[in-house]
């Protein structure tokens, strides 16, 4: 029988010590056999469907239980940011085709959004071996008024001059354009939180969540992204969602969906 416990310090070592070009290769062996020991009926993936018994561990600092889905390698944010574009947009069913740019593609997406017929979709990133083109955010290759939806998922959390990151992507996004700009953020801080005197590794996971994060984003997150130009709407949409449904999905209850417009 499949045991829980012992597979939180198993992923944890995976997810922390393999390469990431190694990992994306070695996931695509050992999520159906992760996936079939886990199948059940009390939680579903609705990205693809799945059901399972649980789901798994995820963390660095801190494991968070049952938030990792066996089958997309999906986690809280991207069920719910998942929903929000099949339900709210017409990301999934527009009849005129859509240019997207896609930051650090995440694996739960990739092939869902490159097989969409509707998409002319292009990944970037500096490291990532899904990215179609390596770029850094802080200067895009990309002429103005590009995209017409920007997904950019727990990327600026990273970047120590995020103004020039959210100027960079206002300015490829074209004009009625929507970006998805997502980051790890404190909503009992009403100010960010940042620290680069902070250099030990340990002590910067222990505080910011990682060890390669450089602030911790408070509700003022939006009002710098209104300050770069975007109008943005603050959605919190596991309210809109039946609570029964919310934890079938297993997402996190509060989480608030910065969707940005030019």
């Amino acid at each position: 029988m499949f045991k829980l416990y012992p597979m939180k310090s198993v992923f944890k070592l995976i997810l922390n010590t393999i390469p990431r070009p190694l990992l994306i290769r070695l996931s695509y062996v050992a999520r159906p056999i992760i996936a079939f020991s886990l199948k059940g009926d009390k939680y579903t993936d609705p990205i693809d469907g799945k059901s399972f018994k649980s789901m798994l561990p995820y963390g660095y600092e801190t494991q968070r239980n049952n938030v990792l889905s066996p089958s997309t390698l999906s986690l809280e944010r991207h069920r719910l940011l998942w929903l929000y574009l099949n339900e709210q947009t017409d990301f999934f069913t527009s009849k005129e085709k859509k240019k997207v740019l896609h930051f650090a593609p995440e694996q739960a997406f990739y092939k869902l959004f490159r097989n969409q017929k509707n998409i002319d979709y292009t990944t970037t990133d500096l490291f990532s071996p899904l990215a179609d083109v390596k770029a850094d955010i802080c200067n895009l290759p990309f002429e103005d008024n590009q995209y017409d939806v920007i997904l950019c998922n727990h990327v600026l959390e990273h970047i120590p001059d995020d103004t020039k990151a959210m100027q960079e992507l206002y300015r490829v996004l074209k004009p009625g354009g929507m970006a998805i700009l997502q980051i790890p953020q404190d909503l009992s801080r009403a100010v960010t939180f940042a620290d680069d005197t902070i250099t030990d590794q340990k002590e910067r996971a222990k505080i910011f969540g990682q060890y390669d994060h450089v602030r911790i984003y408070g509700r003022d997150y939006f009002d710098k992204l209104r300050s770069i130009g975007f109008k943005v709407i603050e959605e919190d949409y596991t309210n809109k969602i039946a609570p029964e449904l919310v934890e079938k999905y297993c997402l996190a209850k509060g989480e608030v969906i910065p969707v940005c417009f030019k």
